[in-house]
């Protein structure tokens, strides 16, 4: 691998050319090196399926940055655009920050980089058997809101605008009815 200092010719290389490949650093630093060899690379399983995911968020923030208008919003006064904003977006799924019984009425917690579209609690009896379930109501910006009528262990998931999925089980407290614990992560 070469350095070079200060070269007006230098300087304005970048990229590759021929079997060399010209690096500008950041601190202004040109690295000239031999283009890497990737002819025997093996991917690994979890390194095909990132590489799925990825092509399918590339696939989902190309046609949902023109077509649906929240992106570009999103995207404005930043130094991203709606494509950006649409990949990041089906990249990253929802999370479930927590849940509180409140006033009879369970609340969750549930966040995203964009929007959470909707919120389903399954109330289940001990042996995992749902008891009942029902969509939650959107109030006070990222909290989610369903009154139950069974008690028992709660499957929160959510869904967000490409159609993440997260959820996680929740148990229903021992003493304090305030505050649940996560007991799994499902999703």
């Amino acid at each position: 691998m070469a350095k070079v200092k200060s070269s007006s010719f230098i300087e304005t290389l970048s990229g590759k050319y021929g079997d060399a490949v010209f690096r500008q650093m950041k601190d202004g630093r040109i690295i000239i090196c031999h283009k890497p060899d990737f002819s025997n690379r093996q991917f690994s399983q979890d390194q095909l399926s990132h590489q799925d995911r990825v092509k399918l968020a590339a696939a989902y923030g190309k046609v949902a940055s023109k077509e649906n208008p929240i992106y570009a919003k999103k995207a404005e006064g930043t130094d991203r655009n709606a494509y950006n904003i649409a990949f990041a977006d089906a990249m990253k799924p929802p999370e479930l920050h927590g849940i509180e019984y409140f006033d009879g009425r369970l609340r969750v917690d549930v966040r995203d980089n964009v929007m959470v579209t909707k919120v389903t609690l399954t109330i289940l009896d001990p042996d995992g058997n749902p008891l009942e379930q029902g969509d939650a109501e959107l109030v006070y910006g990222v909290h989610w809101e369903y009154q139950p009528v069974n008690k028992g262990r709660i499957l929160v998931q959510a869904w967000d605008l490409p159609g993440n999925l997260a959820q996680h089980e929740f148990c229903p407290p021992a003493g304090n009815p305030y505050s649940w614990e996560q007991s799994t992560r499902t999703g």
